[in-house]
């Protein structure tokens, strides 16, 4: 008898045999479908630093030819179904950035808070800090890239009073200026000014203004990027010999906005600006081989930039199993 026997053959001589499952005891096994994600946040070391980023939700912006301007709605679908992406409705996760030096935890950004502007799934941040073993009073530091609803939403609860009882929060003031203005609450931002009041105006005395240039927080140095807002800043984040660049939202696509750079998108106060910053900002990031974190790029969103005809290519920095 040859020593290669197939499956079928091996079932054919089990049959033979009068074999079955239940003749050898054995028993099938089963389990219910646990119907749950992993958990929600991913952790790393950067130089001695301990970094946690969590979900604060996918936010989502619908038909993606009435966000990004300049491109035909037949060159967008495409684009997006080349990259295996849907062409219906354009998905941005929320890419939440905890940065512990030992001495201070450091917040990136917050998420959506109470606001469902952009559907039901955001609004998760405090669970999944929680489930990722960080408390809100933990924290010492909120680090804001700009005051968009889906940045600073989720420092303060309904009532406007801080859900992170100990932080500091760090932006440029040009940017509180702008999104707290009352004037503006009678024309088109008013829900961005609003949610803006809504969770910074309670937590005016903690508010600390940092300045283009400047190292503001341990190893974290501020970098101007305007035109997505007009104090829009990306951070460079220094940990021993390694760097990680945050970059808000400097790019809110790693293909529509990578590809074609200068693509204007709707959500920017001032688009021209916002494209040429992109270009300049990504740029560098290329020439440095810099690593960073988008906020919206798909889950955890860390990747370096490469050039790639007209505009550049994103490459997913692979995750770590272990710190």
């Amino acid at each position: 008898m040859t020593a290669n026997l197939s499956r079928r053959s091996m079932l054919a001589l089990g049959a033979g045999a009068g074999l079955s499952l239940a003749h050898t005891g054995l028993v099938m096994a089963k389990a219910p479908m646990l119907g749950a994600p992993a958990p929600q946040f991913y952790r790393f070391k950067l130089g001695a630093s301990e970094c946690t980023i969590v979900t604060d939700g996918a936010l989502s912006l619908g038909e993606p030819s009435a966000s990004f301007k300049g491109l035909t709605k037949e060159v967008v679908g495409k684009m997006l179904t080349d990259n295996f992406l849907p062409s219906d409705n354009v998905l941005l996760e929320q890419n939440v950035l905890v940065v512990n030096t030992g001495d201070k935890v450091m917040l990136f950004d917050t998420g959506l808070g109470v606001s469902k502007a952009f559907g039901p799934t955001t609004g998760q941040l405090v669970a999944n800090l929680k489930g990722a073993g960080i408390q809100p009073e933990q924290i010492d530091a909120i680090v804001l890239s700009h005051a968009h609803i889906d940045h600073l939403g989720g420092i303060a609860g309904a009532d406007g009073v801080s859900l992170f009882p100990n932080a500091q929060i760090y932006l440029q003031q040009i940017d509180f200026d702008f999104w707290t203005d009352e004037g503006k609450l009678g024309g088109p931002l008013k829900a961005f000014v609003e949610h803006a009041r809504l969770n910074l105006m309670k937590s005016r005395e903690r508010i600390v203004f940092f300045k283009d240039g400047q190292e503001f927080l341990p190893g974290v140095t501020a970098i101007a990027a305007p035109g997505h807002t007009v104090g829009h800043t990306i951070f460079m984040i220094a940990s021993g010999k390694e760097t990680l660049c945050y970059i808000g939202d400097l790019s809110h696509h790693p293909v529509l906005l990578f590809e074609k750079p200068l693509t204007e998108f709707a959500y920017d106060t001032d688009p021209k600006q916002a494209a040429q910053t992109r270009v300049k900002m990504l740029d560098m990031l290329v020439a440095n081989k810099t690593a960073f974190l988008a906020y919206h790029f798909p889950w955890p969103g860390i990747g370096h930039a490469v050039k790639a005809g007209e505009g550049y290519h994103f490459i997913a920095s692979p995750m770590k199993i272990t710190l």
